[in-house]
């Protein structure tokens, strides 16, 4: 959603619960955010119907095969894929963030390249607490299921971190585009 505008359910036909509507508004409200919810009229798989990404796309124009999130809140499990964190407790949310690898390393205590050999040091289904991302570490990704007052002045600072880097991914890779159509 770019400003009021969403791609899938729209809050109140959704189904989001009170943890997820002011998460989506905090995250839709940065410049240039472009949300999509996952759902049947998007092709999104089902088990990811709920699930909300979010890009930096501030004309909405770059192709969805072409987009990565820089934040994600999802609702479900994945079953045999991604099911640490027990998204299927009522209520528990997980909201992702990409804020790259040096804030990654500083949030968690070391480099996301050394994850597996603390992968199991984490209790990925504790609420309000930073955590690696059980599936994307490796990728330098974080998460926390239900941020609340120990971590909504960090996840502010990630947010506002992933934000800024996805941002400038989007316009460097619009240069590369308009200096190869010269």
């Amino acid at each position: 959603m770019t400003g009021d505008h969403a791609h899938g359910p729209t809050a109140g036909q959704s189904g989001e619960s009170e943890v997820e509507k002011p998460l989506i508004a905090m995250i839709a409200r940065l410049p240039g955010v472009t949300v999509v919810r996952a759902g049947a009229d998007n092709g999104a798989p089902e088990m990811a119907w709920g699930d909300s990404f979010f890009f930096y796309d501030p004309n909405d124009d770059t192709p969805a095969d072409r987009r990565m999130p820089f934040a994600t809140l999802v609702i479900n499990d994945y079953p045999g894929f991604d099911t640490a964190s027990q998204l299927h407790r009522p209520s528990v949310v997980r909201l992702n963030l990409d804020p790259g690898r040096d804030l990654f390393t500083e949030t968690v205590g070391y480099p996301p390249a050394e994850h597996p050999t603390h992968a199991d040091d984490w209790d990925y289904s504790a609420l309000d607490q930073l955590i690696p991302h059980p599936v994307y570490a490796t990728a330098g990704w974080v998460s926390v299921l239900n941020p609340g007052p120990r971590t909504s002045a960090r996840v502010a600072e990630l947010l506002s971190a992933a934000h800024a880097r996805a941002a400038r991914h989007h316009d460097a890779r619009r240069a590369r585009h308009t200096d190869q159509s010269d």
